[in-house]
């Protein structure tokens, strides 16, 4: 991604301050780009990269910074940059493999003011709100939203109900969802393609909803990681093709490659049960057990069944530590 200087956004869809009850610069100013960087070695790299850049939006007066947290995971350097161009250092605080939120604490003054906490359970469709990035106005998207529903991710992930904004923002990794009272409701994870009237495609936000941070947020500044037992992780990509869950990808070293599943094998059940949806198929591992538990999987291979059984692993305990600035 570009930095604070290098893009705008175009002007038909810039945010206008007397459209807003709220003091529009003020909240804007609560968000800066973020850059990372991650070891070559890092469990990570091969999929995330080893040079990664975003946002953030302040929601500490002592400059605790909320972000997506793949941007974060693994990184031993971290650098915020605010819409006036101000750079300073920061270090990771804690990072959900859940909700994928991730915190940072900026290591020098922001001078920047905080957003508040929203609910975004009360966010209802149609709303206006602005996506934020760093750079005021000429960084942020005027949006609205068009969706709130269940979402999987083909990284084993899953949020009950996550947010969904039209235009898209371009840059749109831990930008900030900002209500109509100036308040922070979610967090940018992902751009997405829906498809429109006449075979027209339209980019989508996925947002991470706020109301996920406020359970954890005490454990991720103070121990960085939420209180509970971790998920069993698989290390498997999946996705759905004609109702049925196929396997699209493996991750190096995981518990799917040690057990010799492949790129394009079906999974007809898990533990006896077949999954309904991607959702469903991730939900039905979690209820296994916690990490650890061992996993079994009924596959279509090339029109045989395959048995399989495996050692689920707590994907953090791949993960290279945060290193201390």
């Amino acid at each position: 991604m570009s930095t604070v200087s290098e893009w705008r956004v175009p002007p038909a869809v810039q945010p206008k301050p007397d459209d807003y009850d709220f003091d529009l610069e003020a909240a804007l100013s609560a968000v800066v780009g973020l850059k990372a960087t991650v070891p070559e070695d890092a469990f990570t790299a091969e999929i995330l990269g080893t040079e990664r850049a975003g946002n953030g939006a302040v929601i500490g007066k002592d400059g605790v910074v909320l972000t997506i947290g793949y941007l974060i995971t693994e990184a031993e350097s971290i650098w915020l940059t605010t819409g006036e161009g101000q750079v300073v250092p920061a270090t990771p605080l804690g990072y959900d493999q859940a909700s994928g939120f991730g915190l940072v604490q900026a290591l020098g003054r922001l001078d920047l003011p905080a957003l508040p906490l929203g609910d975004s359970d009360a966010a209802s469709l149609g709303e206006r709100v602005v996506v934020a990035g760093p750079g005021g106005t000429e960084g942020s998207v005027a949006a609205q939203i068009v969706a709130k529903q269940e979402f999987a991710g083909y990284w084993e992930y899953v949020l009950e109900e996550a947010i969904f904004t039209i235009p898209s923002h371009p840059h749109w990794g831990g930008c900030a969802m900002i209500g109509s009272a100036g308040e922070l409701l979610g967090i940018g994870s992902l751009q997405l393609e829906a498809a429109r009237e006449k075979g027209r495609r339209q980019h989508l936000n996925m947002i991470v909803p706020i109301n996920e941070l406020k359970p954890i947020f005490h454990d991720l500044m103070t121990l960085g990681r939420p209180n509970r037992p971790p998920r069993p992780w698989l290390g498997l990509y999946a996705t759905e093709v004609d109702d049925k869950i196929v396997i699209a990808g493996l991750a190096t070293g995981g518990p799917a490659q040690k057990a010799s599943l492949r790129t394009g094998d079906i999974v007809v059940s898990v533990a006896g049960t077949p999954p309904e949806s991607l959702a469903g198929f991730f939900r039905q591992v979690w209820g296994l057990g916690e990490a650890g538990v061992e996993v079994p999987l009924t596959l279509q291979r090339a029109g045989r069944t395959i048995e399989a059984r495996l050692a689920s692993v707590d994907r953090d305990s791949l993960l290279k530590r945060p290193r201390m600035q």
